[in-house]
C-alpha cells in the first residue's frame, strides 16, 4: 500500500494490484465515524463487521484501475500513528502486514473529495477486478446526508463538538434554555434527559457515550440514542439535536440536574486509549 504523495515503482500488474491509500480512519468503541451509527456495534454492522472489542483501522484507497476499496485491518495502532503523522503534515507510508488484513470491502463508507494521481478517477469496482478477486460483500457507499435524518444529525453533533467555542458564544446569560430549571420543559429534550439517566442505570452499547479531552479539567461528552444526539462539556451546558426537529440545535442549561448527570455519564463513557 502507498500513502498520499508517495511514489510506487514496479510493473503495470503490480500497480494494478496495489492500493493507493487516500486516507484512513479508526473504528473503535471510542473513535468511529458516527455518521455510520449511534454506537460502535451499529457502525461495525454498517460495514458487515463483528464489533471486535479492540477495534479496526479502515484504509480507504484506489486500486490501479481507480476502483474504490476499503481495507479493514486489526492493527489499530498502525492506523493511529499514520493519522497522527498526516495531521502533523508528515509523510507516512501506511503499509499494513497482510496478516493484519481482516477484509477488503468494495467501495467507500465515507465521502472523499480526493483521488490518487496518475490513475483513473474513483469508481465502483467491477467484481473480479479488485485486489481480492470477486467480492461478495455489498458495495459500500456513504450514508445519505443530503436530507435531515440520523446521519446528518450525528454529523451536526460532531461539528458542534469540534467547534464548541463558536457554538457556546452564541448562548448568552439571557438565553432561554430548553428544559432548564424554571422554564417549561421541552418534550423532546425531556425524553433525551430521561434516556441519558437510563444509560447511567444500565450502560448502553459501547460508543453510545464517548468522552474526549476538553480545555482545563473538563471533558467533552458525545452521546447518541434513537432519534437524538447530545454534545456537552462536563463543566458547562449541553446541546441536543433531534431527528424530529430538522436543523434545530437545542441548548440545555446546567440547572440543578445537568451537572450530576454529565458527571455520571463521564464515568461510564468510553475514552480514546
Amino acid at each position: 500500500m502507498t500513502g498520499p504523495d508517495t511514489d510506487t515503482a514496479g510493473s503495470a500488474e503490480d500497480a494494478e494490484d496495489a492500493l493507493f491509500v487516500l486516507t484512513a480512519v479508526l473504528l473503535t468503541p471510542a473513535q468511529f465515524p458516527s455518521v455510520l451509527g449511534d454506537d460502535y456495534p451499529q457502525a461495525c454492522a454498517a460495514l458487515g463487521l463483528e464489533p471486535y472489542a479492540e477495534g479496526y483501522g479502515l484504509v480507504l484507497g484506489q486500486d490501479g484501475t481507480g476502483a474504490r476499496w476499503t481495507v479493514v485491518i486489526d492493527d489499530v495502532s498502525l492506523v493511529a500513528v499514520a493519522i497522527a503523522s498526516w495531521d502533523c503534515g508528515m509523510e507516512y507510508d501506511l503499509s499494513p502486514d497482510e496478516r493484519t488484513v481482516v477484509a477488503g470491502l468494495p467501495g467507500w463508507p465515507l465521502p472523499l473529495a480526493v483521488a490518487a494521481p496518475g490513475i483513473p478517477e474513483p469508481h465502483d469496482p467491477v467484481p473480479g477486478n479488485g485486489p481480492d478477486g470477486a467480492y461478495e460483500p455489498s458495495l459500500l457507499s456513504p450514508p445519505d446526508t443530503d436530507t435531515w435524518g440520523p446521519a446528518q444529525r450525528r454529523l451536526g453533533a460532531d461539528e458542534i463538538a469540534l467547534q464548541w467555542a463558536a457554538w457556546r458564544e452564541q448562548i448568552d446569560d439571557e438565553e432561554t434554555f430548553a428544559g432548564a430549571g424554571g422554564t417549561p420543559p421541552h418534550s423532546g429534550v425531556r425524553r433525551v434527559i430521561e434516556e441519558l439517566h437510563g444509560y447511567v442505570d444500565a450502560p448502553p452499547p459501547p460508543g453510545r457515550v464517548r468522552s474526549t479531552f476538553a480545555s482545563g479539567e473538563a471533558r467533552t461528552l458525545r452521546a447518541d440514542g434513537p432519534g437524538w444526539s447530545v454534545v456537552a462539556r462536563t463543566d458547562d451546558i449541553a446541546f441536543v439535536l433531534l431527528d424530529d426537529e430538522p436543523g434545530e440545535v437545542l441548548p440545555v442549561g446546567r440547572g440543578p440536574e445537568l451537572p450530576g448527570l454529565l458527571a455520571a455519564l463521564d464515568k461510564i463513557a468510553v475514552r480514546p486509549a
